[in-house]
């Protein structure tokens, strides 16, 4: 009987610490527009050496290649599982770091066609000064993409009832994977190449009473909240990773090199005595 109210009383305790955390997510306030904070994938990414030179590259595809669709029960969905912007997620983050300067190149043919236009109006003048200069060629073309995603690899959960006041939380983990390689444009050689993995967790947590008060009278509550990691910002952080990677199996194997320590040293001491007030 000791036990039994003992049990009694913890899951009570159980139930009510979730419907207090619950009540503090309820209900979600309307926000502004934020900038996305950035991830430890990107602080490794700004942590790296500083390069020799910046190498010019090109991305024209780097796409969702696991041809799946969100699972959703008993419905038929056409919305993908992962993200159709990895393009664009990784040219902001070749964009971010000093090893590279991105060219582009998905949108080469707008490029194309404004230049057409451009040409079109200088066509009058003979002034040699306002010719277009040619377009920036790159050394290195990135390709790859987003090879695999996984869902429900690891599930599991935890929760505990009696007498109708019970408490539970459920977990789900699913897997993406990316592929990146750096292709020389001169000889077409894969200089490189690495792959990358990202867990993407979701979890559940709920609480709820249900019991008889009294003759035909049935007390029921339940409360509960849900939290998925966004699937952008996974996809953003293994393809950062991924470049962290990639640059530095560059540096292992000579493809490209860092500055000394004691060059960039140098160069931050003369930046601070140059910004210190006279």
């Amino acid at each position: 009987m000791i036990f039994r109210k003992q049990l009694f009383i913890s899951i009570f305790i159980m139930a009510l610490g979730g419907c207090s955390h619950i009540s503090n997510t309820l209900p979600p306030d309307i926000t502004e527009a934020q900038t996305l904070e950035h991830t430890q994938s990107y602080k490794a990414l700004k942590s790296l050496p500083k390069p020799m030179g910046s190498i010019p590259v090109s991305v024209y595809s780097f796409r969702d290649q696991t041809g799946q669709y969100k699972p959703i029960a008993n419905v038929s969905s056409f919305s993908t599982a992962v993200t159709q912007g990895a393009s664009a997620i990784l040219v902001q983050a070749l964009s971010e770091t000093d090893w590279f300067v991105p060219v582009e190149r998905e949108g080469l043919q707008n490029i194309l066609t404004e230049r057409k236009i451009i040409r079109a109006a200088l066509d009058n003048n003979d002034n040699e000064s306002n010719a277009l200069p040619p377009l920036k060629t790159a050394k290195i073309i990135l390709e790859g993409g987003i090879i695999s995603y996984d869902s429900n690899t690891k599930t599991g959960g935890l929760g505990a009832e009696y007498f109708g006041i019970g408490v539970s939380e459920l977990y789900r983990e699913d897997v993406i994977s990316i592929y990146m390689r750096a292709v020389d444009v001169r000889t077409g050689v894969v200089l490189t190449s690495v792959a990358t993995t990202k867990t993407v967790l979701s979890f559940e947590m709920r609480a709820g009473f249900f019991r008889y008060v009294s003759y035909k009278r049935l007390a029921e509550a339940e409360g509960g909240y849900t939290n998925n990691e966004p699937m952008h910002i996974c996809v953003k952080q293994a393809i950062e990773k991924a470049l962290v990677d990639l640059i530095n199996s560059g540096i292992d194997k000579g493809l490209w090199s860092a500055k000394p320590v004691t060059q960039n040293k140098s160069e931050s001491t003369h930046q601070e005595k140059t910004a210190s007030p006279s």
